[in-house]
This record gives C-alpha cells, structure tokens and sequence, in this order.
C-alpha cells in the first residue's frame, strides 16, 4: 500500500517537539502512558489501512446524492459508523462519566491526522458527531445528555453543527431560522440551513442537528441567537421515534471532497419540528463556538492530512520516474545518454521540500494549539490561563495557514507529476480539489484574518501575542546555544519584531475608530504572522533533532534527524523571506480596497 503518512513524523514531533508526555501529570490523564499512545496510533493506522485509504478514489468517483428525499453515500460510511461506536473512536476525549475514554485532545488529533491522510471524505462524519455530543455534554440538560449522547458515541445516530443559512452564509448576525416556545425547554423549529456536512445519510437511524435560531421576541444580531438540538426523529416518552420533520431537500454537488455529503435541510415545512434549547437562551453562539473552535482546528488538521498525502504520492512519483539527464557540474564526467529520476532535478526537490516544509510545520502547529487546549482543561493555575490564551491566538492560524498553503503545496505535487498530475490516473488531482474546500470551510480565511488582528491580537491588552513572542524568544534562546542553528535563531529573531512593526502602524487606525482601514489587509497580516509562526515550528524541531544527533538518540535514523534541519533552512531561505513583502504591503499607505476612496467604477 502506498505511503500516505509518517507515523515517525508524528511521533517525533508528539514526543520530542511538544512533549506531550507532559500530559500525564494532570488527574484526567493519568490512566495512559506512551505505551498506550503508541497502540492507539497503531491501532489508528491499521483501521486507516483497511477502511479509508481503500477507498478513497472510489468516494470521489461515486459521490454522495440525493434521490427520493433521502442522500445516498459509499457504504463503507454505515461500517465506519458502525466500527467507530464499537471501538469507542467516537468518545476519545469525552469525559469516562460520559461514556468517553478522556484522551488528550493532542492524541485524539493525532489519530484524526492518520485517518484524513487515508481518507479525507471520512472522518468528517465522526468528527461532528464526537462535536456536537460533546456540546450537548457541556451545555445540555441531564435528560439531552442521556437521551442523545449514548446513541451518538455507540454510532447509531449521528451529529451534525446547522449555522449557515440561504441568505446569510458567514454573518450568523443574519440569521432568520425561528424558535417559537412550545413548552418548557421545547421549540418549533422553522427555517432552512444550508451546507450541513454529514447532514443526512443511510450509514445511520437519526440525525442530531445542533442549530442556531432566533426566539420570537430575541433581540437582532448575534445577541438574540439560541442554541437547539433539533432530532430528524425525536424520542417519544415511550422510547420509540417519530418523524420531527427536518427535511433534507437537496445535496451539493461540489468540486473535491465529493464523498462527503453536504445537505440542505428545511425545518418545519409540512409540520412542526421539535427543538430543545440547549444552555441558556440568547447565548446560543457563545455555546456553539465551542464546537466552531475544534471544527477551525479539525479543517487544518484536514488541510495538513490532505498535503501530507499528496507529499508522499509526489515523492513516490519523484523516485519512481526518470526523465532527463542530470546537471554536470565543472569539472565532472561528460552526462551519459542515461535518464536520471526526477528527483534528481534541484527544482523538483524544490517542490518537493516546499511541500514537507508546508505539511510537517503546519502539523507540528496544530498540534501545539490541541496541547493547548488539553492544559487550558486541566490546569488551574496561570499556566492553564496561558495556554488558554495561546490556543486563541493560535487557532486561527492553525486553520488558514494549512488550508492556504496546504493548497500551494499539493499544487506543486500536481507540478512534479507534470502532464500525469493533471489526469484522473493519478490522485494528485483530487487531493487539489479536495483541500480547495478548507480555506472556506468554519469561516473562510477572511473570516480568520478578521478574528486574528480584530479580536485575537487586542484581547486582554495583547496578553496572547506577548506570550505568544516570549515563546519564540525562548526557542530562539536555546537554539542559539547549538552552533549549527545559531544563524537561524538570529534570522527569526530578526523578522519577528516585524509583526510589532506592523501593529504600530495599524492600532493607530482602530483607536480613531477607523475599523475598515485598520481590518483591510487582515489577510497580509495573517500571511506575516503565520509565516513567523511556522518559522518558530521548525527551528523547535530542528532544535530537537539537533538535540538528538548530539545525545547519539538512535529512535530514529540519522538521515531522519538531518532532514529535520534541512528542511529547516529550507523554510527559512525561501518561505521566510516572504515576511519583507507582508510588512511592506501592511505599512504602504495607498488605500486602494476602502469604499470611501473608490467606488465601484474600478471594476
């Protein structure tokens, strides 16, 4: 079977980079060790092996439908459902009183990377049904939690997150669904959503939508929003269900991720859908924002899968392939009329290196926001407050960043294939069309360049961001203390003061009030300040590798370690650099985007 992931990779950065070891000295982990960690991770790749990568190509080539009022999926969705119940996949991080194993959610991420490698059509389904039980575990009643989190962890129902709407698409502020009290706790559910992932299926018996709506009476904008789990069949006072007509009315067709069902669903058409408010009313995304933060890491961590599988199929094809002859350098022997691979050629390793530079330092930041987000739940102490913190500002960027750059970097796998990457034969292909949807998916990347500089960089007097730098400065420390790393550490120390560069030219913008000149080139903000976040990624794991050539550590091999640092200096010769061209953009002064300035006649 063709190479699809690194477990090496992701074991080295989980155990040498972020220590996550470190878990185990809290009380909710306390029960594993790494021995477990391992098994898990094993026992990940294996299942990936045989119910996901299989079937990959063939999701795409026989995608979700809809037809006679219900959508049509691969079965190997109703044997996932099915397996993930069974094997307890679906409650890793759930707390045991709730039915879960209370994995660190750092594992439990690690386990999802494995299998959106394999198979990116799949794991969406589980991951919204493990998402929105665990809202209904955090924010629902006693009687929501023991009717609907059971059937959603065992595989027999499954969850979905229903903001979007028609008419409103981003701005939830928008939103028109309505919520008319029927009896205490109780609601008539009315409206459509749109682009529900996972929304309806045959892989299981009911479907748990967790929906946003308005009560009669709600004040407008987001402050009038509720929360609702709204069942396709409702649990009548006799165990049995009944139609709660919500309706799927049509499936997407889309580009990439065409095995993944995407539904539109009308509520409340022919009669009345029940819903039932989960935590308090009006409060409704305060609640959801919970799932929305894990669902922005779930698509980077889908973005970062997809590329890590088109890396390998590129390099596969990179040393399987011969094509040309090798460049002779002066003073060498005369090239011989024989081909060389195509490995060979300084630019396809170029590429090649762009794309393992995008995939392990992307993967080794979203794995640093989950191990966040496990200290932020488990400490008490200002630790637990920082990493909070930090896990803010990092999320983010641990969406953008791999579903950006995610994009470029399985583009440049479609390039080393040359004529064949662009043909059906081979699956570069579809892992381009496949990641296209994750700069769009929980908040397009305006959307999160919006939230990085308007509320993650001014929260609590910029606390995130000063944490944030003092880190890096901490990485720069150490790894100024190794001789080989030592240029590097003062490269990144040079281009980070460059996101304060940029800050003190913009707040001066938001202090006047003058929001759309402050905000209007909050996606460059977010190219500068990704780039020194993934700059930080790979000097820690060169650290680290360095670390380990220098102590003789034989968990891997030599040539593993060395690749660490060469990819390294790769990033910083030619990604870094980039940073120059953000900041200058970030301080030209010419407001060619702002509507008071031109109107629409430029176009």
């Amino acid at each position: 079977m063709a190479q699809y992931v690194s477990l090496d990779t992701l074991r080295f950065l989980l155990y040498d980079v972020h220590k996550v070891e470190k878990l185990l000295q809290y009380e909710r982990f306390r029960d594993f060790d790494r021995n477990a960690f391992d098994m898990l991770l094993d026992s990940a790749k294996t299942w990936a092996d045989q119910d996901f990568y299989p079937y990959l190509r063939e999701m795409d080539e026989q995608p979700a439908y809809f037809k006679d009022g219900k959508v049509h999926t691969h079965p190997i969705v109703k044997k996932l459902f099915k397996e993930a119940g069974a094997n307890g996949w679906l409650g890793m991080y759930f707390d045991t009183e709730d039915g879960g194993i209370q994995l660190p959610m750092t594992i439990t991420n690690s386990v999802f990377h494995i299998l959106e490698a394999a198979n990116n059509h799949l794991p969406g389904y589980l991951g919204l049904t493990s998402g929105s039980a665990h809202l209904i575990a955090s924010f629902g009643s006693d009687d929501l939690k023991k009717t609907y989190i059971p059937n959603m962890l065992s595989g027999k129902w499954a969850g979905t997150m229903a903001l979007t709407e028609p008419q409103s698409g981003s701005s939830l502020s928008d939103i028109t669904t309505t919520a008319t009290p029927v009896s205490e706790g109780t609601y008539s559910i009315r409206g459509q959503k749109i682009f529900i992932s996972g929304g309806d299926h045959e892989g299981v018996d009911n479907f748990i939508h967790l929906t946003l709506a308005r009560i009669d009476g709600a004040p407008s904008g987001t402050k009038g929003i509720s929360l609702f789990v709204v069942p396709q069949y409702r649990v009548q006072d006799d165990g049995q269900l009944v139609y709660n007509h919500v309706k799927a009315v049509a499936d997407f067709q889309k580009m990439g991720q065409r095995g993944y069902s995407t539904v539109h669903l009308v509520y409340g058409e022919e009669d009345a859908s029940y819903g039932y408010l989960i935590g308090e009313a009006n409060q409704g995304l305060k609640h959801m924002f919970q799932m929305m933060n894990g669902a922005r890491i779930d698509v980077g961590l889908s973005a970062a899968s997809i590329a890590t599988a088109a890396y390998y199929a590129s390099l596969q094809y990179a040393r399987e392939r011969p094509q040309g002859r090798k460049l002779q350098n002066k003073g060498k022997k005369e090239a011989t009329n024989e081909q060389t691979l195509i490995i060979n050629h300084p630019d396809v390793r170029r590429m090649l290196l762009l794309q393992k530079a995008v995939v392990e330092g992307a993967l080794s930041l979203l794995l640093e926001c989950s191990l966040h987000v496990d200290i932020a739940g488990s400490d008490q102490s200002e630790t637990g407050i920082n990493s909070k913190l930090l896990s803010e500002i990092l999320t983010p960027v641990a969406k953008t960043y791999p579903a950006e750059m995610g994009r470029i970097a399985v583009n440049n796998g479609l390039q080393v294939l040359g004529g064949y990457g662009f043909c059906t034969d081979f699956v570069l292909q579809q892992y381009a069309r496949d990641i296209r949807i994750m700069a769009i998916y929980e908040g397009t990347t305006g959307i999160q360049s919006l939230d990085l500089l308007g509320r993650k960089i001014p929260m609590e007097n910029g606390r995130a961001l000063r944490l944030l730098s003092a880190q890096i400065m901490e990485t720069i420390s150490s790894a100024s203390n190794h001789e080989n790393l030592a240029p590097y550490a003062n490269v990144l120390g040079k281009h980070l003061p460059r996101v304060q560069q940029a800050l003190e030219y913009l707040f001066p913008f938001a202090l006047q009030g003058d929001h759309e000149d402050y905000l209007a080139d909050a996606t460059i903000f977010m190219d500068l300040t990704s780039n020194i976040i993934i700059a930080h990624q790979w000097l820690k794991m060169a650290l680290a590798a360095e670390n380990a050539l220098q102590s003789g550590d034989s968990t891997y091999t030599e040539d593993f370690y060395r690749s660490k640092v060469h990819t390294m200096k790769f990033y910083f010769k030619y990604e870094l650099p980039k940073t120059s061209a953000s900041l200058e953009t970030l301080l030209n002064k010419d407001k060619l985007t702002i509507t008071d300035t031109y109107n629409d006649s430029i176009f």
